[in-house]
This record gives C-alpha cells, structure tokens and sequence, in this order.
C-alpha cells in the first residue's frame, strides 16, 4: 500500500501543489540527484566514482547513504559554517586603517565550522558565543578551551585606531549591533543615541548592554607586534620587485 504522508512535510507540499493545480516535477536522475546533493551540504561535486557507485547502486536506501556520508564529511561543515561567518563579520584581519592580523582568530573560525559537522543544538550555539567562557568555567579542560575559543565572536569586533583602549566604545557598539541582528533580527545600533523609533529598543536597553561588555576586556590580539606584520610587507617588497 502506498504510504500514508499526509502528516509530514511533503504531505503538506502535495497538498498545496493540488490545491493550486500544478504537477510537481518530474523526479531528478540518479546523477542530477547526487549533484544536487553535493552541492547543497558540501559545495563540491562528487567524484566520477561516487557518480557511477550511486548510478549503479539499486538499494532502497541509496540516497539516504548519500546524504548519511555527505553530513558526516568535515566539508559539511566548511560550506554551511561559511554562511554564519559571513553573518558574523567574520575575517583574519582587525578592519581600521592599519588592518591587523588576527592571529588566533582562525581558532573560532575552525569552531563554527565543527559545530555544523556536529549538529550542535543551536541555543547551545548561541551561548558559547556569548559566554562560553562563564558557562564552561568549571567543566574539563577541553570544554572550557571550547567555551573560550567560541567567545571569538565577540573578540573579532572591529576595533579603531592604534590604542586598543581608545574609543573602545565604538568597539562595543559594533559588538552590540552584531548581536541585534543575528539573534535578535533587531537592529540595535541606533539606541547608542536615542530610543529606537521602529524596534522595541531602548537607549535604557543599549547602555545595559554596553555595561556588560564594558565589564570585561576584550582580548588584544589585534594589536600585534611589527613581528607578524613583517611577513606581509616582505612579500609585498618582493611582488613589486617583480613588477619592476
């Protein structure tokens, strides 16, 4: 007998699709359908091999055994871990005029992208950003690095100038406002100076947030010795001896 879908997700689709009166598409083909699965959880194409194995493979369960592999893969992580690092402002350098490297920011990068291949809980997710490293304080050694590290979504806020304790309010601004708009879906950054007119923030609001991150200090790795910077300005002497 044909299986009762009625109460799950395609159920509801099927529904839809008749009440408007269309035909759904026709099912893809083998290859088109491992491309597509490729694609979507890892950005890469599959192998020639992979192609011809799943092609061939006439178990009921091929597909699942597909995608099973394709969400166990590191490269899972990278493709969807990229999408919360664009929302975050993520990037190796400390923004400003100077543009810094960040040396350890890699760590929360690397982060991100294993707590995709892990499927952590995203409540989880969010408070180790925030406070990892209040939350893991007294776990094992392991978790409490973990909770330090996945606090570098605070640590890669931009900072200003050269002084790392100089307008370091805008510094708390910038981490302020990245936090309204990714977990909130609110902007924040307005009520620095008055009552938000369109969002139910308050200047009240702002300056309690501001408190908390003004209660700690912000790790300095952007502001890094002449040591680290050297590298790059070696390399770039080199490329414009070459164009020369």
């Amino acid at each position: 007998p044909k299986p009762d879908n009625t109460r799950t997700i395609d159920g509801f689709i099927d529904a839809k699709i008749a009440e408007a009166k269309l035909q759904p598409a026709v099912p893809a083909d083998p290859r088109t359908l491992i491309r597509r699965a490729n694609y979507d959880l890892t950005g890469l194409p599959p192998t020639p091999e992979e192609v011809d194995a799943f092609v061939t493979d006439k178990s009921p369960d091929a597909f699942a055994k597909i995608v099973s592999r394709l969400l166990a893969s590191p490269q899972y992580g990278v493709q969807w871990g990229r999408h919360w690092l664009d929302v975050v402002r993520y990037a190796d350098t400390a923004g400003e005029n100077t543009d810094r490297p960040l040396p350890h920011a890699w760590r929360y990068r690397n982060w991100v992208m294993e707590a995709f291949s892990r499927d952590m809980p995203y409540d989880e997710f969010v408070r180790l950003q925030l406070a990892g490293d209040v939350l893991n304080a007294n776990k094992p050694e392991r978790e409490h690095s973990e909770g330090i590290i996945a606090t570098g979504y605070l640590a890669i806020a931009r900072r200003f100038g050269h002084d790392i304790d100089k307008d370091m309010h805008l510094t708390f601004e910038d981490v302020i406002d990245n936090v309204g708009k990714n977990f909130l879906g609110l902007t924040t950054g307005c009520a620095r100076c008055h009552d938000h007119k369109y969002d139910p923030i308050t200047a009240q609001d702002y300056y309690a947030l501001a408190g908390v991150f003004a209660s700690v200090k912000l790790s300095e790795m952007p502001i890094v010795g002449d040591d680290l910077w050297k590298p790059v300005e070696k390399a770039r002497g080199e490329v414009a001896a070459l164009e020369k």
